[in-house]
């Protein structure tokens, strides 16, 4: 029985039943050996090519030169004529050169092929009920997979299950804001942008957590039936621009020179046929017929090199653009500073510790099941609450709008949301706070000091955040609605110390002709405390606020005079890359998160790391094997020595 044949178009309009019974799949997935049989029989999950007809199509590319197919009709206008020797002769060269460029070029692309291995996207799925990590290439219809924040959506997908799901669809449906999914079952007729019901491939989770039944994989997809309109060419580089106008310029010489000295000949009285022959040799001889070759061998030979220094090349043509960029853009977790974040401190709304703060922060940075981050870990890590009560009931998982994570936890005696976020995310959703002494009363003029407590903590460094709850009766499930009439209860402070060397690497970019640009979404006190610690004499700082308010051209303006962009939204990362472009840079991005997939698509070389989410790793032309920024600068030395080599 064919699946796709059955459900054909229409999964959406079936009912969770229905679908598990056409593909003979149910809640725990399929075993090992049938999901291996299905393999055989749809081929795996990718809408490219197979390495069988890329290989063909890579010969076939060598014959689609002006040249050798002038020489090719040459060669037959020679048997034509009886002339037995010429015809051998020139379809030798035509072939021995097409051959070789074509075994340089399949070498070049098997190396960059062995390299893309290190960095392959998986996903997770249920095979014999297990909970199993696979590549996304070996997913078949029938698959139930399991999705949080940062995955990408392997398949087109019936939902099953869904927790505060909210997904990027923006290559279907152009919309920009993540799309909220939920089970169902949904009218034959309806469009695309309105199944709310289906996951399809190419988009990814923004955030939230779901299950979900493959339902097509591959060229069935709808990714895959309009990927020729969908999948951009990635933009042309200076490099390629280079080569192309050379060749064109090569090309123009060559036809000149070929039309003089056919003219001479003629002129001279010698057989047109001898004339025109030979102002195809000398074609062939001023023609570099093994240019491209050349030039993907220089490149995969420098792309292995730069292996060696932990810099995986995905894209050949992106080695020029990581020499010459001038502009490095990068946010500072990982990066400039250690990447572990600690906790310092939990604070009441007068700046002193709280043992109650600090257990409310436990319980939901502890509790939480959706996008595990380093915030949550240290304050899980931070606090050892013995003999906890407290059971998770529910959850509405962060995401990058409300910019706040909420659970709800239960004992024997109350039910308690908890939220704990961005302080101005938190404050929007109370209206009262809990004194020193345990009183509820109303907010009032407490948010005045509660806002001089913010800034006083952000002046020296700390990461602050809100904490707030409210007593609920679970009654009914908690919603995003429900987040309001909140009680204000305190702080909790963290701090990310920079990498001890930092400072000296940032000299080594400006040695080399990079500038460094800190952007990130933490608040402009917070970044400015970081920048002075690494050695900006002055930061000039622009927040996502002010960013809003300027036009275009001033932006250009003030991008680049910029050092740190600070309260950055994750759709204000793009414009500043398009900004710094446009004022004749060459930028460069680092971004290992969901939000940074689109500024990585944007610059003019983008660059991942290892342990990037899956969505940013696919954005990206260079990945990081070593998270810092020691590693770049070799990577940025080697990629100027390979560019070099092939001029």
């Amino acid at each position: 029985m064919d699946p796709k044949s059955s459900v054909e178009q229409s999964f959406w309009h079936l009912s969770q039943e229905e679908t598990f019974k056409q593909f003979s799949s149910g809640e725990n997935g399929l075993t090992h050996t049938e999901a291996v049989k299905r393999l055989k029989t749809y081929g795996p999950n990718t809408i490219k090519a197979t390495a069988n007809s890329s290989a063909l199509l890579l010969f076939f590319s060598q014959f689609k030169s002006p040249v050798t197919i002038l020489l090719i009709v040459a060669a037959f206008l020679s048997a034509a004529l009886g002339d037995k020797a010429d015809t051998v002769i020139i379809f030798l060269i035509v072939l021995i050169s097409s051959v070789l460029g074509f075994w340089q070029e399949k070498g070049a692309a098997d190396a960059v092929r062995e390299l893309l291995k290190m960095v392959q996207l998986h996903c997770n799925v249920l095979r014999d009920s297990k909970n199993t990590e696979l590549a996304l290439a070996a997913v078949v219809p029938g698959d139930i997979v399991l999705l949080s924040a940062g995955d990408v959506i392997p398949g087109d997908c019936l939902l099953i299950k869904s927790q505060e799901l909210f997904v990027d669809e923006a290559a279907f449906t152009g919309e920009s804001y993540p799309v909220e999914k939920i089970i169902g079952v949904l009218p034959l007729e309806t469009p695309l942008s309105k199944r709310s019901n289906s996951l399809f491939m190419g988009s990814h989770v923004i955030s939230g957590k779901g299950t979900a039944l493959v339902v097509q994989t591959g060229k069935q997809t709808a990714f895959g039936k309009i990927s020729s309109s969908l999948q951009l060419r990635a933009p042309e580089t200076d490099f390629e621009k280079g080569i192309r106008k050379f060749g064109y310029l090569l090309m123009q010489i060559t036809l000149l020179l070929v039309f003089v000295i056919f003219a001479i000949n003629a002129l001279l009285h010698k057989p047109l046929l001898d004339s025109f022959l030979f102002s195809l040799a000398l074609a062939v001889g001023l023609t570099p017929q093994l240019l491209p070759a050349i030039i993907s061998v220089n490149l995969a030979t420098g792309a292995r090199r730069m292996a060696k220094h932990q810099v995986i090349v995905k894209r050949l043509s992106s080695i020029e653009n990581f020499g010459s960029m001038n502009i490095l853009c990068s946010d500072k977790t990982g990066t400039i500073t250690e990447g572990k974040v600690k906790l310092k401190d939990a604070l009441d709304n007068n700046g002193v510790h709280s043992d109650r703060v600090l257990q409310y922060a436990w319980l939901n940075a502890s509790k939480q099941q959706g996008f595990h981050n380093p915030i949550d870990e240290a304050i899980s890590a931070g606090f050892n609450f013995k003999n906890d009560p407290f059971e998770l009931k529910s959850e509405i998982p962060y995401d990058f709008i409300r910019k706040r994570l909420t659970v709800v936890v239960t004992n024997d005696h109350e039910i308690l949301a908890i939220t704990k976020g961005a302080l101005t995310s938190i404050l929007s959703v109370c209206n009262q706070i809990e004194t020193k002494e345990g009183k509820v009363e109303a907010m009032g003029e407490s948010k005045k000091a509660i806002l001089e407590q913010y800034k006083k903590q952000s002046e020296a460094g700390f990461r602050t955040l809100g904490v707030a709850y409210k007593p609920i009766d679970g009654q009914n499930s908690f919603t995003m609605a429900d987040e309001k009439d909140m009680v204000f209860l305190g702080f909790i402070t963290l701090f990310d110390p920079p990498k001890p060397d930092v400072a000296a690497i940032i000299a080594n970019l400006h040695k080399l002709g990079v500038k460094l640009k800190i952007i990130t979404g933490d608040n402009a006190l917070v970044a400015k405390s970081l920048a002075l610690q690494i050695g900006f004499k002055d930061p000039k700082i622009l927040t996502g606020e002010m960013m809003q308010k300027m036009s275009s051209a001033a932006l250009i303006h003030q991008a680049p005079l910029t050092d740190i962009f600070a309260e950055v939204e994750p759709n204000q990362k793009e414009r500043i890359i398009s900004v710094l472009k446009k004022a004749g840079n060459v930028v460069g991005f680092m971004g290992d998160g969901i939000n940074d997939a689109p500024a990585l698509h944007t610059a003019d070389v983008g660059i991942s790391v290892d342990s990037a989410v899956d969505v940013a790793k696919e954005a990206a032309d260079i990945v990081l094997l070593s998270q810092g920024l020691e590693v770049l600068i070799k990577g940025i030395i080697e990629g100027r020595r390979t560019f070099t080599n092939t001029m």
